[in-house]
């Protein structure tokens, strides 16, 4: 792995192996893929395989990522939500629904990844089936059971990482290791926490 390499611009980019190196933003793919005439629609890592698709199939089509239709027209940021309002397939967590669990939880109420994904995988149960999934998710922190960090989300279990390694330094400390080891060749564009990675630290000393 090359770690003294600048950073490219990714619009510089023309084969899968280097394109592959980097760990690059959501942003930087959008405006790639609308260069290279690739759909920019979804989520960061389906645009991020479309690219690679082109990249190591030139002049193939990009296959199409199959669109999932909402069924439902219930307005979440505008209906009155009850405890008896079931969850749809159109379910958004804008701040009619986040005041409304706070409403009924409380200020400790957070609307986190674990829940939302609870969410959107139970239509047809109520916000008071939500509430109380809500509820056990966060018993379960109170006993010190860590939530499950999803694989795409690099950023949150580098700082998980960084901190069971190094509980006593300061967010600002893993966000510069952060900053300085995501703009690094990695492996997959993966940016894993290494010990050695506090030499960013002391580089700025």
């Amino acid at each position: 792995m090359n770690t003294s390499g600048e950073r490219p611009n990714i619009l510089s980019i023309e084969t899968a192996d280097n394109f592959k190196k980097w760990y690059w933003l959501k942003a930087e793919l959008i405006d790639y893929a609308k260069r290279a005439g690739i759909p920019a629609n979804g989520s960061k890592f389906e645009i991020r395989d479309r690219i690679l698709f082109a990249l190591e199939n030139p002049g193939k089509p990009i296959p199409k990522t199959p669109s999932k239709k909402k069924t439902s027209k219930f307005n979440w940021a505008k209906e009155t939500l009850t405890l008896g309002t079931e969850i749809t397939d159109s379910v958004s967590f804008g701040p009619n629904f986040r005041n409304f669990m706070k409403s009924q939880i409380g200020d400790r109420f957070n609307c986190h990844g674990d829940f939302m994904d609870w969410v959107k995988a139970n239509p047809g149960k109520t916000l008071e089936d939500a509430m109380i999934a809500w509820e056990g998710m966060d018993e379960l922190k109170r006993q010190g059971v860590r939530r499950i960090i999803q694989p795409h989300n690099m950023l949150s279990q580098y700082y998980r990482d960084f901190f069971d390694r190094y509980p006593e330094r300061k967010i600002a400390d893993a966000r510069k290791c952060w900053m300085k080891k995501s703009r690094m060749e990695n492996p997959d564009g993966k940016v894993i926490f290494e010990d050695s990675d506090l030499k960013f630290l002391k580089s700025e000393v």
